[in-house]
């Protein structure tokens, strides 16, 4: 393990990870809503947002894949020291991390069962910013409609199709953080 592995968790344990729950929880009740993170500095080339989200949700009973594009040494010691998450093949993970096009086909994670739909995996896609909405959504926690910044449409309008079953989705940019439920419609905007 590398020293700087043990640097870039949280000063306040407690306090930050209920700040960082609380703003997760808010971005996934109000889909489109960006919130911003902060209380890590995780090594590159996981953002900051990433990095509170992967301390705040992951533990040791939590399995984690890590998408070829963030599978390395630095973080994987990171992620190893600060949560003890075990590291696994996509379709044994709670939680997926890496950018969009590293974490396809989104066929190979659980979308759940008819008995367990909980038991979907939630994927955290680092995009590189969550500015300019490139979709259109609707649904629970929306009053009309909303925009967000998603890296294509037709993958998550198939996701919405698979409802009660389905994946879930948070996006991160800098220290930046919106989450799309498997609840959600998505239409090109």
């Amino acid at each position: 393990m590398t020293p700087a592995a043990l640097s870039g968790g949280f000063s306040d344990t407690s306090v930050q990870a209920a700040r960082a729950f609380r703003a997760a929880l808010d971005a996934m009740a109000r889909p489109g809503k960006v919130v911003a993170l902060a209380g890590a500095t995780p090594p590159a080339p996981l953002s900051v947002a990433a990095g509170v989200l992967v301390l705040t949700l992951v533990d040791t009973t939590t399995p984690l894949y890590l998408a070829p594009s963030h599978d390395t040494k630095a973080v994987r010691d990171w992620i190893t020291f600060h949560t003890g998450a075990p590291f696994v093949e996509p379709a044994a993970a709670s939680f997926a991390l890496g950018n969009w096009s590293s974490l396809l086909p989104l066929d190979r994670f659980s979308i759940g069962s008819a008995e367990y739909p909980d038991r979907a995996a939630t994927l955290i896609v680092e995009l590189a910013s969550l500015a300019a909405p490139t979709a259109r959504i609707s649904g629970p926690g929306i009053a009309v409609q909303a925009g967000l910044a998603l890296p294509e449409v037709a993958a998550f309008a198939e996701n919405h199709a698979l409802y009660p079953l389905g994946l879930d989705f948070f996006f991160t940019a800098d220290d930046r953080l919106a989450a799309l439920p498997r609840s959600t419609r998505v239409e090109a905007a």
